[in-house]
């Protein structure tokens, strides 16, 4: 009779650890960028996704520095998720750039939305083109963002050296104080149209997003691939109202090369089935589609987004095929 309490109390240990394994949970971090863009918000949303309908999942967007820190936190491991934009993406995967020679471990679990480059000044700055940047102060986004990567691409490709200007490399929003103070003349941003803190720049100064010459966009295209010219539409912004020539460049989801085959088919399910919400958070996940994903991602798919594409009946090309 003494012994019937003991393989009581063996039975109740052992339920209690085959609920532990049955209840453990994926925790997942996804790198975003700063609060003043896109990535954070809609990154959040992702999150929330993620966490409501994908089982054992809960995962978290992250403040960081953007779209280069992303990438090596996904290959470290200290975040396994990263909001990344194309370029960078491109570099990362090929060991070129700012990755040179370290070929990072990241694949692409899905493609978000395009970037726009939107260079601001104060009108009564009186600066009309982005040439005009030699000799002055201006912020081409913080360090190991993508608008610095992309910021300096551009620069370059235009021929204006790194140290002809005085570079502050601001957040979004610093960037929109130091112009609101006068600090600097010219902030770039390469973020989706309408981010907020453009937005509140406009609503208490005027301001001017410098367009480029066709001449200006064909030297960009010659010296990046991955970009493209596009407009940003009048009216997005108070006081701009014509459409302004620049260039975009596409962003996308990146996730750890290693991560499990049917996790990431499950995030991919979910993050495409429930784009409705993410909607709710950030317009700009319109573009947030399958057939985006199969015509715009700069690098390979992870097997699982595969998995789930096919299953829609996409047909994928082989250079996505990692």
């Amino acid at each position: 009779m003494k012994k019937i309490p003991m393989l009581f109390v063996i039975l109740s240990i052992t339920l209690m650890f085959a609920g532990t394994v049955v209840a453990k949970t994926t925790f997942l971090g996804i790198g975003t960028g700063g609060t003043g863009g896109i990535y954070y918000p809609y990154g959040g949303g992702v999150a929330e996704i993620w966490s409501k309908h994908v089982d054992g999942v809960k995962a978290v967007a992250e403040v960081t520095g953007a779209s280069v820190e992303n990438i090596k936190l996904a290959h470290k491991g200290e975040t396994v998720i990263g909001l990344v934009m194309g370029d960078v993406a491109m570099a990362a995967y090929n060991g070129t750039d700012a990755f040179k020679d370290k070929k990072q471990n990241v694949l692409s679990l899905a493609t978000m939305y395009p970037n726009l480059l939107q260079v601001v000044a104060l009108k009564k700055s009186g600066i009309t083109n982005i040439e005009q940047v030699k000799g002055r102060n201006i912020s081409t986004g913080s360090p190991g963002s993508g608008t610095n990567f992309m910021a300096e691409a551009v620069l370059k490709a235009l021929d204006i050296p790194l140290d002809s200007y005085k570079d502050s490399r601001l957040s979004f929003t610093e960037s929109a104080n130091a112009l609101r103070d006068g600090t600097i003349d010219v902030g770039i941003w390469c973020v989706g149209p309408g981010t907020s803190s453009i937005l509140d720049l406009a609503t208490t100064h005027e301001i001017t997003i410098l367009p480029f010459t066709p001449e200006q966009t064909q030297k960009i295209l010659a010296a990046e691939a991955t970009y493209a010219g596009v407009d940003l539409s009048g009216g997005v912004y108070r006081g701009v109202d014509e459409n302004v020539p620049t260039i975009g460049v596409w962003n996308v989801i990146i996730c750890q090369a290693s991560l499990d085959t049917n996790l990431v088919y499950d995030l991919s399910k979910a993050l495409f089935e429930n784009n409705d919400y993410l909607k709710k958070i950030h317009p700009t996940a319109a573009y947030t589609v399958p057939e985006n994903t199969v015509n715009y991602s700069p690098i390979p798919l992870h097997p699982g987004t595969i998995k789930f594409l096919e299953e829609k009946g996409f047909s994928i090309p082989e250079k996505l095929t990692p």
